[in-house]
């Protein structure tokens, strides 16, 4: 890539779930996988969100499946620390960042890790969780996913507890797969900026996982990110590509402006790649066709990860 950027920041990826009990080693190029410690090098990314996903497989020991994930979490960081730290605030981010290494920041997708019970929130803290999914698709205690349809409801009222407890603590709270009822919710008891980690415009691509325009107008006036998933089924329909996620960028910056974009890539996560966007060594193209399309390279920036590391500032205590 012929310009660089100071940090490139990727708000979503499945990797930790794909490679449970290091069955994957990140470290070398994957076969397989979309995201490896070469391919983020070669891709500029030097900060990354790694999520523990809880599937609904796993909902009857939701909390031991979480603690696995976080063991291999850091099995993974002690493995390859010569080159992946993990940041626990926007500080260590930077400091990790400058010594060339890339900074990993743990979240779990899946609010049913938490058990019902805030002190098991507290503790996943203290384990290093910075950023919780509230819900996926299907309903759990704290509120309702997309999946439930028009039938969804909001927030449970723990819902609105975890939320604020999240904010008390210094944890992102992520509404990506959440209703539009609970994502309004949210908006009414956090104090704090929100983000969703992995989505895109519902204007553009009609899938229950995007959002409205009004949620991303919400987003941009209150501070938060909305991080553009690369899963073909959220960009178009019928042809997804880069050009077609690049249409969610244009839409979001002519109406709300650029502040507000992140990357939320989703790789490890999606049966069917993003033509164009494969693997994370292939992010540099996204920046370079906006720089080609006009957009300042100030506000690519941002896109890439300045929005992102706001966000974390404004967030991460």
């Amino acid at each position: 890539m012929g310009i660089s950027f100071k940090l490139i920041v990727d708000g979503h990826c499945d990797t930790l779930t794909a490679a449970p009990g290091q069955n994957r080693d990140i470290g070398r190029l994957s076969r397989h996988g979309q995201l490896d410690l070469p391919r983020m090098v070669a891709g500029g990314v030097n900060v990354q969100f790694f999520a523990a996903f809880i599937s609904p497989r796993f909902k009857d020991w939701a909390l031991k499946k979480c603690l696995q994930y976080i063991d291999d979490f850091y099995m993974l960081m002690e493995k390859h620390k010569e080159a992946v730290e993990p940041a626990f605030n926007a500080g260590e981010i930077r400091k990790i960042t400058a010594a060339g290494k890339i900074a990993a920041l743990l979240s779990v997708e899946g609010g049913e890790a938490l058990s019902g019970d805030l002190a098991v929130l507290r503790m996943l803290y203290r384990l290093g969780v910075r950023s919780i999914t509230l819900t996926w698709n299907g309903r759990n205690e704290l509120g309702d996913g997309v999946g439930e349809g028009d039938s969804a409801g909001g927030l449970s009222q723990y819902g609105r507890t975890v939320v604020s407890e999240m904010n008390r603590l210094g944890m992102l709270v992520d509404v990506s797969h959440l209703s539009e009822k609970g994502f309004w919710d949210v908006a009414g008891v956090s104090g704090q900026p929100f983000a969703a980690t992995h989505a895109n415009c519902y204007a553009l691509c009609k899938h229950p996982r995007n959002l409205t325009d009004a949620q991303i107008e919400h987003l941009a006036k209150t501070g938060g990110v909305v991080g553009l998933s690369f899963v073909p089924a959220f960009v178009h329909p019928a042809k997804p590509d880069l050009n077609s996620l690049i249409r969610h960028i244009d839409h979001i910056a002519s109406r709300f402006g650029t502040q507000c974009i992140g990357l939320g890539s989703d790789f490890d996560g999606m049966d069917d790649y993003l033509p164009g966007l494969e693997d994370a060594g292939c992010i540099p193209r996204l920046a370079e066709e906006l720089l080609a399309r006009g957009y300042s390279y100030d506000h690519v920036s941002d896109i890439m990860g300045g929005n992102w590391m706001r966000l974390l500032e404004s967030v991460l205590k």
